[in-house]
């Protein structure tokens, strides 16, 4: 099921650059990791989720790129585009392949039962 997002043509003509260009050049950063890294964990200081994202990781033995956007002091606005291109709300956001498999606790279901070996190419 597709998640619902305003369809172009219901934003103003005067706003829709804006709206296509906010912050534009986090997401590109996250796009570019994205692609050059089999694992990305885009995360916050100060946020404990991000940190039990990273020591899953290398519990596990795998390499993955990190990202911190700001703290809970700032800048939020520029992580927003970061959930509005995902959708997905928290942080952190977990990259595999490509492919967003959520936070933490989504990761660490995906650890616990050999999917993320699985993708990864590994044995479980």
């Amino acid at each position: 099921m597709p998640r619902p997002i305003l369809d172009e043509a219901h934003l103003h003509a005067a706003i829709r650059e804006r709206v296509a260009t906010s912050h534009a050049d986090i997401v590109r950063e996250a796009q570019a990791a994205i692609a050059a890294n089999d694992i990305v964990v885009i995360g916050m200081a100060q946020n404990p989720f991000p940190k039990k994202a990273r020591r899953l990781l290398e519990a596990a033995g795998l390499a993955y790129k990190y990202l911190e956007y700001g703290s809970y002091f700032g800048p939020w606005r520029r992580r927003n585009a970061l959930k509005m291109w995902t959708g997905w709300p928290t942080f952190p956001m977990v990259f595999v392949k490509g492919v967003l498999v959520g936070g933490a606790s989504e990761l660490a279901r995906l650890i616990e039962s050999g999917e993320l070996a699985r993708t990864l190419g590994r044995a479980a």
